[in-house]
C-alpha cells in the first residue's frame, strides 16, 4: 500500500535573534501599510467636534455658507509656557482650538489617511518663524498643506524667549479619511 503524505526534509532551525528580526521587520512593514492604505470605513458614523470657545469667524458672504466652507476660531492670547513639553501640548491645544471644522479629539481610526509630521520653529515672541516637513506622506499630500494651514492659524504659541535654544518642536498630524486631523501631542496624553 502506498502512502500519498508528502514528507519532507526537517526545516534548519533558525535563530532565535533572526526569527525576531524578520517578525519586527514585518511588523513595521504592515505598520508602514497601515499609515499609506486608506481605511475602508466611512467617517459619516464619528462623532462632530465639540464646539469649542473662541469667536468663529468665516467667509463675510452669507451665500458661501450654504457650501460648508471651514471656519476658523480667533484665540486667546496663549499661556507663558516653563518648558519645551508645556510649548507642545499649549500647541496641540491650540492647533485643535484654531481649526474646528478640520480637527476632531476622539480615537484616532485604526487606519489612517495620512501622517504628516512637521517641524515648527519659532521667533522669541512664539510666531512662527519656518515650517518644515520631516515625513511626506504617501498618498493624500494635500495634507501637508492642510497641516501648515492650522500651524499659521493657530499662532502665536507663547513667548519662548526663556526656553533654551532651538525654539522649534515638532508635531505629527493623524489625518482621518474625512481629512480632519488631531495632534498626535493629544492623543498622547490620552485626551
Amino acid at each position: 500500500m502506498r502512502s500519498t503524505e508528502v514528507t519532507s526534509p526537517r526545516a534548519p532551525r533558525v535563530p532565535l535573534a533572526q526569527r525576531l528580526s524578520r517578525l519586527a521587520g514585518m511588523a513595521l512593514a504592515l505598520s508602514l501599510a497601515a499609515c499609506t492604505t486608506p481605511s475602508p470605513e466611512k467617517s459619516a458614523g464619528s462623532p462632530a467636534p465639540a464646539e469649542r470657545p473662541g469667536q468663529a469667524t468665516g467667509p463675510a458672504d452669507p451665500a458661501s455658507k450654504d457650501a460648508k466652507a471651514p471656519r476658523w476660531v480667533k484665540l486667546p492670547p496663549p499661556r507663558v509656557s516653563r518648558n519645551w513639553a508645556e510649548v507642545r501640548h499649549q500647541a496641540a491645544e491650540r492647533l485643535v482650538a484654531a481649526n474646528p471644522d478640520g480637527s476632531y479629539m476622539g480615537k484616532p481610526p485604526f487606519m489612517l489617511l495620512a501622517i504628516p509630521v512637521m517641524t515648527v520653529e519659532l521667533n522669541a515672541d512664539g510666531s512662527v518663524r519656518h515650517i518644515s516637513v520631516m515625513r511626506h506622506p504617501s498618498q493624500a499630500k494635500d495634507t501637508v498643506q492642510l497641516a501648515i494651514q492650522a500651524i499659521q492659524r493657530a499662532a502665536p504659541y507663547g513667548d519662548v524667549s526663556k526656553l533654551p535654544k532651538p525654539w522649534k518642536f515638532n508635531e505629527t498630524f493623524l489625518f482621518k479619511e474625512d481629512r480632519k486631523f488631531k495632534p498626535m501631542t493629544l492623543d498622547r496624553a490620552g485626551s
